[in-house]
């Protein structure tokens, strides 16, 4: 099962928020993400939180689950208020969000409208599992707004798909994404795993060729971690199947960035590639660049002016909290100055466009001078005054940006 929740500071059982958090409203794009808590199975290396119906016992169901997603939106918009901005982004993430009939997710984007108002351009993406959609169900979801699909394809190679227990033929993914072409779908992302124990160079190549062939415009591709407390972590601990190789996933991630480009995607966030600007995630870009989110669900993360909080991770908790007409709200905490710095240069190191230099501290700067040198950092950006990965550099960026806040 996923970790716990962090202990935080309590959180107000109406959900309000500081006067300077809804000050600083409409400063920064605001979206909505929806998590949807339920799958038909469980995939070996998840440790989202999700549930099956076995997993999910009494107190809440699939089917009443919009219902309560609806009365937090409508908390939502109570909170932030008369003067909230339009919201810029919906996702719709779990979990297997199309699990749910299409009518009940289009019914929450109509909630979030009525409520808080959507943007002229509003992106509206929901995450599938290739067999959880159809050509009809995508047509029903393009007809109610979603104007992107977020399949998860994770590999072409059946093999590789048992090992991460996925239900899904090594060409369905492909299938989906011509199902939505044609449903007048604009935006697809295919998700790709790389590193599963017992997939080979070859079995990754495959994999990307046929993400490549299959057209979507927006990739992400993820390496595989083994996260304690799944089926795949006991499989390990057991020797049934080896660990991830560090080598190999940085031989992988390379070979990945290679024809991908190739292929006429560009990298634009350490894990994700676009056909063009207009194909990366708006969404996702929110979360990097520190703007506001209101998280509805169970276990759902938000941000509103440097307040953050979380949500009880269990259905059936959620539900009886929202249901009274209370906050789900876990705990929360109010960011520091020095804490959402950060944070933000934690994130925007890992976009293409870069970290401003200004960011950092003069010792931040010395380093990211040294970090120049040790072909880390461009050096071309580092002299328009940002701070922009190299290849070597994306490698290692989990070290790069610790040596930056030292």
């Amino acid at each position: 099962m996923p970790s716990t929740l962090p202990d935080g500071e309590p959180a107000p059982p109406d959900g309000s928020l500081p006067a300077s958090a809804l000050l600083s409203l409409g400063h920064r794009p605001l979206g909505i993400y929806v998590h949807v808590p339920f799958c038909a199975s469980r995939c070996g290396y998840c440790d989202f939180n999700t549930y099956t119906a076995r997993e999910l016992g009494g107190g809440a169901s699939q089917l009443s689950y919009v219902d309560t997603a609806i009365a937090e939106i409508r908390l939502a918009a109570h909170v932030l208020g008369p003067d909230t901005p339009p919201v810029e982004t919906v996702f719709f993430g779990g979990g297997t969000p199309t699990l749910l009939p299409s009518e009940h997710l289009a019914a929450i984007v109509a909630e979030i409208h009525e409520r808080i108002g959507l943007a002229r351009d509003a992106e509206i993406t929901t995450e599938a599992n290739p067999e959880s959609v159809t050509a009809r169900s995508l047509q029903r979801l393009r007809q109610a707004g979603f104007t992107r699909v977020s399949l998860g394809m994770q590999s072409a190679r059946e093999h590789v798909l048992a090992v991460l227990d996925r239900q899904h033929t090594p060409g369905r993914a492909a299938a989906a994404v011509r199902e939505a072409r044609a449903a007048g779908f604009e935006h697809i992302n295919l998700d790709l795993i790389y590193g599963t124990p017992g997939e080979t160079d070859q079995d990754w190549q495959a994999s990307l060729d046929a993400a490549v062939e299959a057209n979507p415009d927006h990739l992400s591709a993820y390496a595989l971690i083994v996260e304690a407390g799944t089926a795949l972590a006991r499989r390990v601990a057991r020797g049934e199947i080896p660990a991830p190789d560090d080598d190999v996933l940085a031989d992988r991630y390379e070979q990945a960035d290679v024809a991908l480009a190739q292929g006429g995607y560009l990298w634009y966030e350490v894990s994700n590639w676009s056909a063009g600007r207009s194909a990366r995630s708006r969404h996702n870009e929110l979360y990097w660049t520190g703007a506001d989110w209101w998280g509805i669900g169970p276990g759902a993360h938000s941000h509103i002016g440097g307040v953050r909080w979380w949500n009880v991770k269990h259905p059936s908790a959620y539900a009886t909290l929202v249901e009274a007409g209370r906050s789900p709200a876990h705990a929360r905490e109010v960011l520091s100055p020095q804490a959402r710095r950060t944070e933000q240069i934690m994130l925007r190191l890992r976009l293409r466009d870069g970290l401003p230099l200004t960011l950092l501290s003069a010792d931040g700067r010395r380093a990211a001078v040294e970090a120049v040198g040790y072909g880390l950092l461009s050096r071309v950006e580092h002299l328009a005054g940002r701070a922009v990965l190299t290849l070597r550099g994306r490698l290692l960026a989990d070290a790069v940006v610790r040596s930056l806040l030292d």
